[in-house]
């Protein structure tokens, strides 16, 4: 049976969340949400899936946010998110190529037409299910 992590990038107003696979890092579920809205669908989340842990993001808010994630009976980690807003955008290209015109203009002068903080969240993830072995911060 698979488990899943819940990751979760922190924003002021908004945060990226995603469902990934424990032992393929497959996405099952990803969005963006309000922060004071996050809370009530990490519950969701959290009774929906297997979730095992959540892997937070240790930007902006990630210690109040992780004290209120912590009321859901999961443990929460703490992950650094360096460099995950460039690979995110990186990630979303290779979802969603661009079309037309846009093919010629190189991806690294593109900016994404929608927030990317879900993307940023599956890094998250999946950082945390590469440095599983090694010591991380525990909320």
């Amino acid at each position: 049976m698979n488990t899943f992590i819940l990751g979760i990038d922190p924003g002021t107003r908004k945060a990226g969340f995603a469902i990934v696979g424990r032992h393929d890092g497959a996405v099952i579920d990803r969005g963006i949400e309000a922060i004071d809205e996050l809370l009530a669908r990490a519950k969701t989340l959290v009774e929906r899936h297997e979730v095992e842990t959540i892997a937070l993001g240790q930007g902006t808010n990630a210690h109040a946010l992780g004290a209120a994630l912590a009321s859901l009976g999961v443990p929460v980690r703490l992950v650094d998110e360096r460099e995950t807003t460039l690979r995110a955008r990186s990630l979303y290209f290779a979802d969603h190529p661009p079309r037309g015109w846009r093919k010629l203009i190189p991806l690294g002068m593109q900016v994404p037409p929608r927030p990317i903080d879900d993307y940023a969240a599956v890094l998250i993830a999946r950082r945390y299910l590469a440095d599983v072995g090694e010591p991380t911060d525990v909320l």
